[in-house]
């Protein structure tokens, strides 16, 4: 008997509600047009509903940091003061990350084409490379910033206003970093975690200027750089983790307890004798899933095909932002019969 492959696109929220109340029109309007299961009318939603957080976040964010800088700028301009400068140009650096995350959401709702038969869900990940190469750029600015005030000290003017500007400018800062970060968790987006934490360097950064004004007030001129050169090891370590979250994620890397909780799933499924080679991969943030299962070699086909769906329901239940899932259902062996999946890899060209 021959494999079967299953798939459906589905976005599952969590239970099986289904939201008709906040989309009902959507939702009659699709039912008008293309005859569907409510199933996937809530995943579409959802994933619509996700890429909707996104967008929210990134414009409430850019908001708030560009308050947040234009205050600073006020301040800026009175006193002088290069660490504070440089402060500003972090927080308008990271108010402007939003526009390349902006644009990977917006490609990401986009239908799938012929050309690009998985969506472009993959321009989160670009978006993810831009922010991980501006905090970079943001740690080369403040080490720079840090070494040339540090052989050229020179004094700060309106301490007081310079404080109370950096207090504004880390408060922003880490408001957003919360704010980014924890919608990134929530609807999977790694780009999005990455600006959270980009957010938090200049948070930092903002730090550095407050416990170099307060030096300064004390007259010790080089209090500046030298916690800037400080914080400028703060944002490289950000920048590792900025980097390895996104990174991971282009290399197509899970969370291992996902495939344990997906195979665990599985074995659950009656009808499933065994569970064979099981991929997850992320496409912007949604996950797919590539799953070969073994079943009784006597099923027949229509069998085979019922078995293969209930594993498709049970994977879109059991793991978190998966979306869509490609099951194939393989006869269990008979005793001396070969493996056909061998002999295929067996002639396939190198």
């Amino acid at each position: 008997m021959s494999g079967h492959g299953h798939e459906h696109e589905h976005e599952h929220p969590h239970g099986h509600e289904h939201r008709h109340g906040r989309h009902g029109f959507r939702h009659r309007l699709g039912h008008l047009l293309t005859p569907h299961s409510h199933e996937t009318a809530d995943k579409l939603d959802s994933a619509l509903e996700s890429s909707a957080r996104g967008m929210r976040a990134l414009w409430v964010s850019l908001a708030v940091l560009g308050v947040t800088a234009l205050a600073q700028a006020v301040v800026v301009a009175v006193s002088g003061s290069v660490a504070l400068l440089g402060d500003t140009v972090h927080n308008a650096a990271d108010a402007l990350t939003a526009v390349p995350l902006g644009i990977a959401f917006v490609l990401g709702r986009r239908a799938a084409t012929r050309r690009f038969t998985y969506g472009y869900g993959r321009a989160e990940d670009l978006a993810g490379i831009v922010i991980v190469l501006t905090i970079a750029a943001s740690a080369a600015f403040a080490g720079w910033a840090a070494i040339d005030r540090l052989l050229d000290p020179r004094p700060v003017a309106h301490l007081p206003a310079v404080a109370a500007a950096a207090l504004v400018g880390f408060a922003g800062n880490e408001w957003v970093a919360r704010y980014r970060i924890r919608v990134g968790r929530d609807i999977g987006s790694a780009a999005l975690v990455a600006d959270g934490l980009h957010a938090r360097t200049d948070g930092f950064a903002s730090l550095a200027v407050l416990v170099g004004a307060g030096g300064s007030a004390l007259g010790w001129q080089l209090a500046d750089p030298i916690v800037g050169l400080a914080i400028t090891a703060a944002i490289t370590l950000v920048l590792r983790d900025a980097a390895r979250e996104v990174f991971r994620r282009v290399l197509d890397a899970v969370d291992p307890a996902l495939v344990d909780r997906a195979e665990g799933a599985l074995r659950e499924v009656e009808g499933v004798r065994a569970v064979g080679e099981l991929r997850l991969r992320w496409i912007g943030h949604r996950l797919r899933a590539e799953v070969a299962v073994v079943v009784d070699g006597e099923m027949t086909v229509r069998q085979s095909h019922a078995v293969a769906v209930a594993a498709e329901h049970a994977l879109l239940h059991a793991v978190p932002r998966l979306t869509a899932a490609l099951v194939h259902a393989d006869p269990a062996p008979v005793p001396g019969e070969r493996d056909p999946h061998h002999t295929l890899a067996h002639h396939a060209p190198a």
